[in-house]
């Protein structure tokens, strides 16, 4: 078994991803439009260039997500996208890069149970927690 995020934007899951991809060293292997599928009659014409599915590899995890049409979009709360690392750098590197133009919650610092720990909101308003655990 395999458990997965799976992220809802408000038609901004191309950028999205396009920005994951990058900060996370990851690929797209997906992403799918409305235009073309069944599910194009389901949209107004103006969302059928919108995602219906994507999905982001990074090592042999996944990242997925979609839009969702105004109507059925809910700003994302009660959870976040966590990230652990190995490398402080790294971790200071992808928080870096994940915090700018959105929202730091709590710096990226050293906490008890790790060498950098810092929690943000995505410019697309995603929230993230970044882990570099204290080696064992």
């Amino acid at each position: 078994m395999k458990l997965n995020s799976y992220l809802f934007f408000n038609g901004q899951c191309e950028a999205a991803f396009k920005f994951y991809e990058k900060c996370l060293g990851g690929k797209i292997e997906a992403m799918l439009t409305h235009e073309g599928t069944p599910a194009e009659q389901d949209v107004p014409s103006e969302w059928r260039k919108k995602i219906l599915h994507a999905r982001l590899t990074v090592g042999d995890q996944a990242l997925m997500g979609s839009d969702a049409p105004p109507e059925r979009y809910d700003k994302p709360q009660g959870f976040s996208v966590s990230l652990n690392v190995d490398k402080p750098a790294e971790a200071e590197r992808i928080f870096r890069a994940l915090s700018e133009n959105g929202k730091v919650q709590m710096p990226l610092e050293r906490t008890f149970w790790a060498v950098r720990f810092g929690m943000c909101v995505d410019r697309f308003g995603t929230p993230w927690m970044v882990n570099c655990e204290q080696p064992h």
